[in-house]
């Protein structure tokens, strides 16, 4: 059996009476969850633990209730909330994103006309100052405008929150049960004064819902939230509304608001309050995704019903503490700390709970199951085009219990949905969004780094058919482009050409469902040789990628089914490419950068091209904002600095890294260079920070570069890194285990032995 995750603690009371020794490190101090916040990068500030299943966090607006602040629900420039909403995604690219379900919030006055017909959050909404918030791990406050103050602390499935109101005036709770960032199909709440308990539920998904590439096929529901709030204090009135009706007195309402925008939806829905007579009230509440039963035994489990908030948030606070520990690192400046324990804040956000105390779930079919052998967590949330690149492989390296848990929950769920292994599941709905077939090169690099307690090979061969055996899906053009309905689109086509044609893919871009297929089978290909069943014909279709590389114009390009190519090109263009240009995807042949490299004329000129990639025409750094050079906020090019240590040029890798986490990762709400993606740009930094990066995305040789701090260490790996000279920039050495490292990489018994690490720095090459 394996030990329990920090996560997984069902008993509250024991942990608060268990002091810990000042001796115990602490960096929750270093950690800003407002990094993030502003600029793109769609996190949010609100309470929550490692891999929490709630998540407290403020619900912004800027006058639309159908709409709001950005993806996650909280822009830093929005400093309006009508709520605070109990579940939240990481870093989504898409506005609204998802979830931000159940915003409950404290009004103060008489509740006069229902909130569904305060369509411009004018009434039942507040202004605050950032004066008057903090934000920090486990825990969230602030104070409104109105006058009413929130204190929010949460467990892994369970939330309590103070609320203080002015003693002149009648304080409420409004709990908007159909108010979902997305909206709904259907809400209900049940109002009890005599148990003092309000509970119900909301039905609702479309996560991406309204993209405009596609995003109509997403406006659908796939799963319902539960919860059940219970309060301190006396309830003195109550009542419910629907749509503009306001219904005082009465003790329950049903009413989604449909999953569009606009006057389509501005006006509907449900929900109800409750009134005190007192100026402070503490409430608790549990949340479940099976049944509202398991909401109340998930809040009975987590939080006594003597605890307080300050209980709950500093249990909630040693909780981080030790999930930081994972990494311990020494040197520095207090911003660089800062940068550095925030991104691993919110690498370690994801993947989220699913799963009940009591080990019940919901399945993608819908259907409530429970935990296969041995499993003690269902996980939901999977960003795979993004999280392949960075995070999978961190998550594995320093929590590998967590990650086996996760390859489990994610072969549960293709299970469940028909052997398809979904691009990008939102809780445990499958979306389509995105490109390529994720799921093989995250469960691969997982079980390289060692995450290996989860049915491995089972995974394999759903992952192999998927690859091999074409689904009816692949032909459907419904959700295209940007949530194409088939996972390996129109793969028999796919077969017979070598490449996915942009006519006839039924896909987001030919070159690029090339290059993302040519990812994964290499990943299937390594993971089938970990498990003694070696492919030569996977490793052959790894080498797809040259399909589509044209030797005419040196670039990735779309292909046409005749095997013309699509022209006119431009290599700035996205045409056969997905949230990307020609001139990034060009590099994103991580397996076999020797053949790119040939392709492109030799290291040389790779090198020569891979400058100007980097640096605009005046020699500075480019940072973004030009379709010809890198953009270090999106995934498909995040890999390319490291690429010059393939082409003999490791000084420039070391360089390159090192500019980039100066340049475009900072303290402040605008800290992350764009979407965080469930903490994929968050580990990116994690990794450059330490000096390392998977060499491929299935495999588990490490990059080396030049680590930022002189020391770090990571206990789960009894690894040490050493780096006489941080921050100087350049390697002039390393050793690892008192033997010269002779290449600018570390291999695979690296992760799986550890040891002592010595890199040293200088400040000249």
């Amino acid at each position: 059996m394996r030990a329990l995750p920090i996560i997984l603690v069902t008993v509250l009371t024991a942990a608060l009476a268990t002091p810990v020794s000042a001796a115990v490190r602490d960096d929750t101090r270093y950690v800003d969850p407002l990094i993030g916040s502003a600029g793109g990068g769609n996190t949010y500030p609100g309470a929550v633990r490692p891999f929490g299943m709630i998540s407290w966090s403020p619900t912004s607006t800027r006058g639309d209730q159908t709409n709001t602040g950005a993806a996650n629900g909280y822009a830093y420039d929005a400093t309006r909330v009508r709520g605070f909403s109990l579940t939240h995604v990481n870093g989504a690219g898409c506005h609204p994103g998802a979830a931000g379900d159940v915003p409950i919030m404290p009004h103060v006055g008489e509740i006069t006309t229902s909130p569904t017909a305060d369509t411009k959050d004018q009434v039942y909404a507040s202004d605050f100052a950032h004066a008057d918030e903090i934000a920090e791990p486990g825990r969230y406050r602030v104070g409104l405008k109105s006058g009413a103050k929130a204190d929010l602390s949460v467990t892994t499935r369970a939330g309590i929150g103070e609320f203080t109101y002015p003693a002149s005036d009648t304080g409420s709770l409004l709990f908007r049960t159909s108010n979902s960032l997305n909206g709904s199909e259907d809400a209900e709440i049940t109002i009890d004064p005599a148990s003092g308990t309000v509970s119900g539920s909301v039905l609702t998904g479309a996560f991406c819902g309204r993209r405009a590439n596609g995003g109509v096929n997403n406006q659908k529901t796939y799963y319902r939230l539960y919860f059940t709030a219970s309060f301190d204090r006396p309830i003195t009135a109550y009542g419910t509304w629907v749509n503009s009706e306001l219904r005082p007195g009465t003790t329950t309402a049903t009413g989604g608001e449909g999953y569009l925008t606009g006057s389509a939806r501005a006006g509907r829905g449900s929900g109800g309050y409750v009134s005190f007579a007192d100026t402070k009230v503490t409430t608790r509440i549990g949340i479940s995704y099976t049944s509202a039963e398991a909401a109340k035994r998930n809040l009975a489990a987590e939080i006594p019903k003597r605890a307080t908030v300050a209980d709950v948030a500093k249990d909630a606070r040693q909780a981080w503490a030790k999930q930081l520990r994972a990494v311990e690192i020494d040197g520095g400046t207090a911003d660089e700390r800062t940068i550095f324990y925030t991104a691993l804040y919110h690498a370690f956000l994801q993947p989220n709970v699913a799963s009940d105390v009591d080990g019940t779930y919901l399945g993608s079919d819908r259907q409530v199951r429970r935990l296969a052998p041995g499993q003690k967590a269902q996980y939901g949330n999977f960003s795979g085009w993004d999280q392949y690149r960075a995070h999978t492989q961190l998550l594995a390296f320093l929590e590998p219990r967590v990650a086996s848990d996760y390859a489990q929950s994610l072969l549960n769920l293709a299970w469940q949905n028909g052997g398809v292994w979904d691009r990008w599941v939102h809780v445990n709905g499958p979306t389509h969004v995105m490109t390529g077939d994720p799921s093989a090169p995250a469960i691969a690099g997982m079980y390289a780094m060692g995450a290996k307690d989860f049915n491995v090979r089972a995974a394999y061969d759903s992952l192999l058919r998927q690859a091999t055996v074409p689904h009816p899906d692949g032909l459907s053009d419904k959700g295209c482009p940007g949530q194409c309905e088939g996972q390996r689109p129109n793969l028999a086509e796919y077969l017979r050409l070598g490449y996915a044609p942009q006519d006839t893919c039924h896909c987001w871009g030919g070159a690029a469902e090339t290059l993302e297929d040519s990812v994964a089978d290499q990943a299937l290909a390594d993971l089938a040789r970990r498990l003694g069943r070696p492919s030569e014909e996977l490793r052959k279709r790894a080498g797809w990628w040259r399909n589509t590389f044209n030797p005419a114009t040196g670039y990735q390009q779309a292909r046409k089914a005749d095997g013309t190519w699509v022209t006119p090109f431009n290599p700035a263009s996205d045409q056969g490419f997905a949230q990307g240009s020609s001139a990034t995807y060009t590099w994103m042949v991580p397996h076999d950068v020797a053949g790119l490299a040939e392709a492109m004329g030799g290291k040389d000129t790779a090198a020569t091209r891979l400058d100007a990639f980097f640096h605009r025409v005046d020699g500075s750094w480019a940072t973004g904002g030009d379709a010809l050079r890198y953009d270090p906020t999106n995934e498909p090019g995040i890999h390319t600095p490291w690429i010059y240590n393939e082409l003999g040029r490791p000084h420039q890798t070391q360089e390159t890294v090192r500019a980039m986490a100066r340049l475009v990762y900072r303290t402040g709400p605008s800290g992350l260079p764009g979407n965080d993606d469930l903490g994929t740009m968050s580990a990116w930094y994690v990794f450059a920070a330490l000096g390392l990066y998977p060499r491929t995305p299935s495999g588990a040789e490490l990059h080396l570069s030049s680590p930022m701090f002189p020391k770090a260490r990571i206990a789960q790996r009894n690894i040490t890194i050493f780096a006489p000279g941080a921050p100087d920039i350049y390697v002039q050495g390393a050793r690892w285990n008192g033997r010269e490292v002779d290449q600018p990489w570390l291999p695979e018994s690296f992760v799986q032995r550890g040891g002592v690490l010595r890199v040293d720095l200088s400040g000249e090459r």
